[in-house]
């Protein structure tokens, strides 16, 4: 047995001595029936409008396909693989229902594979491309990265479509890995995403969430550490027009001694019926001494008739910690930074554009690949033409 197993093994035994579960962020299960149809009144599901999901916590069959285009690096291979062997390679197994039903419908997964020492330059791109908001799409894909090696993974949705998928990043002692993934749907879309990150031994992960496009989003980000000293970074940017509806939510397990989250959350919001959820949750179990977690999210509020809800919570089972911290801010324009560009001859519609540019970019230059951070920029400048730069 190596000392990496003997680590994992000393983990998972101090977790099946005592199991704390998340008031937030159920026990995983492939069983349909530990995740029953929500009415609404759950705590995870009271901010989501269940009726703009068209159908998709009934768990239809799969109604259509999303098109792929990818970008696979030599040294990379993209595979299908069954489900039995998903779960063989230790998929993480959902903890809330459309994942759990992404699981049961989907006729097998994706695997991308990284070998262990390697190191890939480019960032591996995956588009998913839906065409009619009348298919509903079942996705199931696994990223595994082997001990030491670094990668970048992108993956963009554009289109249309109802999709529903579970998605798990198997990370390897020492490796180093970059994930963007990017929601730049059709007005009509509905997205349900559920990313589980296992970080392994003085891993680093950065996962960063965008979400500007669709009629509703809910993506979910998971991360578990599978032994001391792994790191992860979870960052997110949104911005909400009329009527759009734009869930994140943030689960960071704290299960192994010397690891460290930090989570950074950022949205706009801007038109009539906008409404925004960021809900983060920090567990800290018994056993997880020495850790570094913090978590922020901040709001801006763009015009009337919005809505933002931010809930940061900490669950703390040990006072062995090196800190632990969070915040939570929503606000409208700061008048005196719009009074201070004003007095210096800037017109009130650009004094909002520069305050808005300056909300979102110190998060946007920390997404790390130059081509996607000016798209950003440039998607940023688009969605204040909408409303808040309207007619200057």
């Amino acid at each position: 047995m190596t000392v990496t197993d003997a680590a994992r093994e000393s983990v998972q035994a101090s977790l099946e001595q005592e199991r704390v579960v998340s008031h937030l962020n159920p026990p995983g299960s492939y069983d349909l029936a530990d995740h029953p149809v929500p009415t609404g009144r759950e705590e995870v599901w009271r901010f989501t409008p269940l009726k703009r999901l068209r159908g998709i916590l009934d768990g239809e069959a799969s109604q259509g396909h999303l098109t792929w285009d990818s970008t696979v690096p030599e040294g990379v291979s993209l595979t299908e693989i069954s489900a039995e062997q998903a779960r063989e390679l230790g998929e993480v197994a959902p903890s809330e229902r459309p994942a759990a039903l992404a699981a049961a419908n989907a006729a097998g997964a994706m695997l991308l594979d990284v070998p262990a020492d390697t190191r890939i330059e480019e960032p591996v791109v995956l588009r998913l491309h839906g065409e009619s908001i009348d298919d509903l799409v079942w996705g199931r894909l696994l990223f595994r990265i082997g001990t030491h090696a670094e990668v970048t993974l992108v993956l963009v949705h554009t289109g249309t479509a109802r999709y529903s998928a579970i998605q798990t990043f198997l990370v390897g002692d020492g490796a180093k890995v970059t994930v963007l993934s990017l929601q730049d749907w059709d007005d009509d879309a509905v997205h349900l995403g559920r990313d589980a990150i296992s970080v392994g031994r003085d891993a680093y992960v950065r996962h960063t969430s965008i979400s500007f496009g669709g009629d509703l989003v809910r993506m979910h980000a998971n991360v578990e550490y599978a032994g001391p000293g792994g790191e992860a970074e979870l960052f997110g940017l949104y911005f909400a027009d009329a009527g759009q509806h734009l869930e994140h939510r943030l689960f960071a397990d704290h299960n192994a001694p010397k690891t460290k989250s930090n989570v950074l959350y950022k949205g706009a919001l801007q038109g009539q019926g906008a409404h925004t959820v960021w809900i983060g949750n920090v567990l800290i179990r018994k056993e997880a001494e020495g850790i570094e977690t913090y978590e922020e999210n901040r709001n801006l509020v763009l015009t009337e008739g919005c809505q933002a809800d931010s809930v940061p919570n900490l669950e703390i089972e040990t006072g062995e910690i090196a800190g632990a911290g969070h915040a939570s801010a929503t606000a409208r324009f700061d008048d005196e930074q719009l009074f201070y560009l004003r007095s210096r001859g800037i017109s009130e519609k650009e004094a909002q554009r520069l305050v808005v540019h300056g909300f979102f970019n110190d998060l946007i230059r920390k997404v790390g690949i130059p081509a996607v951070e000016e798209k950003l920029l440039a998607t940023v400048e688009a969605e204040l033409a909408k409303n808040v730069l309207k007619g200057a």
